[in-house]
Order: C-alpha cells, then sequence, then structure tokens
C-alpha cells in the first residue's frame, strides 16, 4: 500500500522537485503551500507522514505542530529548515516533531529520512492493532472474510480523526464497530457519545446538538452543553443520521467544516475537538437523489465508508457468535448449569435468514437459555417461526434459475415444493396435496408431469 505524504512549503519550485522525487519513490504526494490549508485538510483526509517546512509566511512550523496536538491530529511530521540549528531541531521535537532535516538535501537523504518514519509509523499501527484486539476482542466476534475486511478497516483508519460513515442492516452492530473505532483509536481515553437521530423530537434537535444558553427559549431556565460539546476530545456517534431533517443537516454541515458549535440563544461559537462517526441503515444515496440528504453532507460524511453486510450473507459467523451470546447469557441471567446448542439446532440457526441480523441471534439465544431444561439448546426451544424460516430458507438455497423465464423458474419452484412436501407427510400424497393447497387429482398429474417416481409401483 503506497503511504500519503503531505508536504507543506511556500517555495512552489521546491514543492515540485519533492513531488517529482517522492512520486518516483513509490509515494502518493500531495503538495501544500500553507500550513493552514494543511490543517484543513489533515482535519478530512488522514496522512500517514507530514513534510513541513519550519520558516513561512502566516502559521510557521512551530505553530503548525502546536495546532496538531491542539486538535489531536495524527500524523508523523518531519520538519525541514534551511536556517536550523541544534536548539531548533530540539524544539521541534519537543512539539512533537518525529525528524528534522536542513535544507538542501539531497533525494537519498529525503528518501532515507522517510523509511525510517515508515518503519515508525508501522510499529505505531501494530502496536495500536495489537492493543485494540486484546482490549476488543470480546466485543467483535467474527469468522468471516466479509467481517475481517470490515474490522482492517476500522484498525486502519482508527488513529485518524477522518469521519466515517457506517452502513447496514439494522441490528447488523453498526455501534459495535462505532465503538471499536472509538476504542483503537488516540482518543480512547475520551468520552463516547452516541446519539440515535431518529428519536429526538424535531423541535429539540438543535437545542440537544448544540446546547443553548439562559432564556434562549421559554424553557431554557438554564445554559445547557449540548451533545456535541459533551463528546470534546472524543466521538460522537450519529446513529439513524440519514433521519436528521434537512434543517439540521446544514448546520451539522457548517459544524463538520468549521469544528465550532453555537449555543441556541449564543452570539458566539466555541471550538470543538470531536471525532464524528455516523451510521444508517437506509441508502442515502437514494435520498440525496430525492433531496431528502444534503449531497455535501453525505460527502463530508462518508469520507471512509464501511459496509457491514447482514449475518445471512456471513453465515460462517453464527456458531461463533451463538457461543459468545450463549457465555454472556449464562452470565447475565446467573445460569449454573453447562449450557451447549446440539448440532441439530446449530443447523436450523445456520440455515435461517436471520433478517434481524446480529440483534435477533442474541435474542434467541436468551430466550433458548431461558426454556432448556437440561442445558441442552435443542431445536424444540428455538422458536417456531425460526424452524420454519430455515426449513423454507433451505428450501431456496437450493434453487438455481433458469435465467428470467417465468415458465421455467415455475416449474423449478413446484418440483421443489412438491419434493418438501412429500419429504414432511413421508409420501403420503393426500396430506401433501393439502399442504400444497392442491386437489389430490392435480397433485398426481404434477408428480407424473415432473417425473416423480410412484413408490407404488414395483
Amino acid at each position: 500500500m503506497k503511504l500519503r505524504v503531505l508536504v507543506i512549503d511556500d517555495e512552489p519550485g521546491f514543492l515540485q522537485m519533492l513531488q517529482v522525487i517522492l512520486s518516483q519513490a513509490g509515494y502518493y504526494t500531495t503538495t501544500l503551500t500553507s500550513a493552514e490549508d494543511a490543517l484543513s485538510i489533515l482535519e478530512r483526509t488522514p496522512y500517514d507522514i507530514c513534510l513541513c517546512d519550519l520558516k513561512m509566511p502566516g502559521m510557521d512550523g512551530m505553530g503548525f505542530l502546536r495546532e496538531l496536538k491542539k486538535r489531536n491530529i495524527q500524523t508523523t511530521v518531519i520538519v525541514m529548515s534551511a536556517y536550523g540549528s541544534t536548539d531548533t531541531a530540539i524544539e521541534a521535537m519537543k512539539q512533537g516533531a518525529y525528524d528534522y532535516i536542513s535544507k538542501p538535501f539531497k533525494p537519498d537523504e529525503i528518501i532515507l529520512t522517510l523509511r525510517k518514519a515508515e518503519e515508525r509509523e508501522q510499529l505505531r499501527r501494530e502496536n495500536l492493532e495489537l492493543k485494540a484486539r486484546s482490549e476488543q476482542q470480546s466485543q467483535l466476534v467474527y469468522r468471516s472474510e466479509a467481517m475481517k475486511k470490515v474490522v482492517q478497516t476500522a484498525l486502519r483508519i482508527a488513529s485518524y480523526k477522518t469521519t466515517v460513515l457506517i452502513t447496514g442492516e439494522s441490528g447488523t452492530g453498526k455501534e459495535v464497530i462505532a465503538r471499536f473505532i472509538h476504542q483503537s483509536s488516540p482518543r480512547q481515553n475520551g468520552p463516547f457519545v452516541p446519539v440515535n437521530c431518529a428519536a429526538i423530537p424535531a423541535g429539540l434537535l438543535e437545542s440537544e446538538f448544540f446546547g443553548h444558553v439562559k432564556g434562549a427559549f421559554t424553557d431554557a431556565h438554564g445554559t445547557k452543553k449540548g451533545l456535541i460539546e459533551s463528546a470534546q476530545g472524543g466521538t460522537l456517534f450519529l446513529d439513524e443520521v440519514g433521519d436528521l431533517p434537512v434543517s439540521l443537516q446544514v448546520k451539522l454541515l457548517r459544524f463538520l467544516q468549521d469544528g465550532e458549535v453555537r449555543k441556541v440563544g449564543d452570539t458566539r461559537s466555541v471550538k470543538v475537538d470531536v471525532r464524528v462517526i455516523a451510521a444508517t441503515g437506509k441508502d442515502l444515496d437514494e435520498a440525496v437523489r430525492n433531496g431528502q440528504f444534503r449531497e455535501d453532507l453525505y460527502y463530508r460524511l462518508a469520507v471512509v465508508p464501511i459496509k457491514i453486510p447482514p449475518l445471512r450473507e456471513r453465515q460462517e459467523d453464527v456458531p461463533a457468535l451463538a457461543d459468545y451470546f450463549l457465555k454472556r447469557a449464562k452470565e447475565r441471567l446467573g445460569i449454573t448449569q453447562r449450557l451447549w446448542i446440539n448440532p441439530d439446532a446449530m443447523k436450523i440457526l445456520m440455515a435461517y435468514h436471520w433478517p434481524g441480523n446480529v440483534r435477533e441471534l442474541e435474542n434467541v439465544i436468551e430466550r433458548a437459555c431461558v426454556l432448556t431444561e437440561t442445558g441442552e439448546i435443542t431445536p424444540g426451544v428455538l422458536p417456531e417461526t425460526l424452524r420454519d424460516g430455515a426449513s423454507n430458507q433451505s428450501l431456496g438455497d437450493k434453487l438455481i434459475l433458469r435465467g428470467l423465464s417465468i415458465k421455467q423458474n415455475r416449474e423449478l419452484m413446484e418440483k421443489a415444493l412438491i419434493k418438501k412436501a412429500l419429504e414432511t407427510t413421508q409420501g403420503n400424497r393426500t396430506r401433501a396435496a393439502r399442504l400444497l393447497d392442491l386437489s389430490h387429482r392435480a397433485l398426481l398429474y404434477k408428480l407424473k408431469e415432473y417425473g416423480f417416481k410412484d413408490e407404488s409401483e414395483p
């Protein structure tokens, strides 16, 4: 993977030279002429390494380092200067710089410095990943390749302040991934503030998000801090962000652009350091097309999109999740006897299509733990809808459609249903006809048409 390098210097000729050198060395390189522009970009887009000149008009290199620390922006910084001294280098290190290089330098010198910084960045990431795995292994349970990719992406972007948009059906675990990102980041000791955007009454949304001052409206008897300010130094998790009204979307966009909030009734704005992770089960692309969601806010939120696949698309996760929920229910409910899931029950769990995803699986396992008398989870303690749903799902999974022909695919479906009905009734055609909602004569005709063997024949 190419490392992303941001170069800041007020000399365009020098920037052009570095662009060529670094690109040839395999780095993805962006060049800027001001520290202010660099901070604006780093707030939105993660860069692995930043090369910054010390002497620049406006904000200089030292000021840039101080702002990085103040805004909690994580990147490896190498400072450059043609007027440097040992004292200057030491001061830059104190402000958070990783290394210092004097101008002019040879191409090999800067590449060697970058390689050293690259090794340091790799070690830092590995340490964060190891720490995250050890702390979060009880929260994230998966075996599938699809979820491995989700977790790898979450770990990759955890250390950056960039906004994240998590999508997926209800019950897939969007908040679990959001908490995992927070706990894997340098903000882990800060607050994690979850907000269900769909649960707050429309009239209170602005006050809840941004806070209010005393007297701002009739019931504002005192000054109140908003949810955004409450997440200072941490992470704000906006669940069901697709349900926000357009009027608040404008204000949220302004906060994401400026990093400032203004309480209702106040005349001044307050700078805040908050990372935003949003989640939705809606199709925001369609909402944008329909005018229900602002396109500029969508792109501001979806800097790093993470899609969590539904449980039916990652069946290999079901046994691990079921065992995890079994242990958790045993501990939470104070059950002393041994609990286990027998193979027949596990087959049903594996075959079911899980419209409620992981949340539904957790509820099913808890119910089974309460109902079992022996500690063994059998098909009998699973909901009837689950057993029927698994049966129907396994039937559907066996069908391989023949193009888009309704006639041909109707024959496939009829044959599959007749076979299933005969298996269920152990070959009793009268009962099978009743299950299929057919007359006995019509069933006999279809058995002959589709070439079913007559068991009564020798």
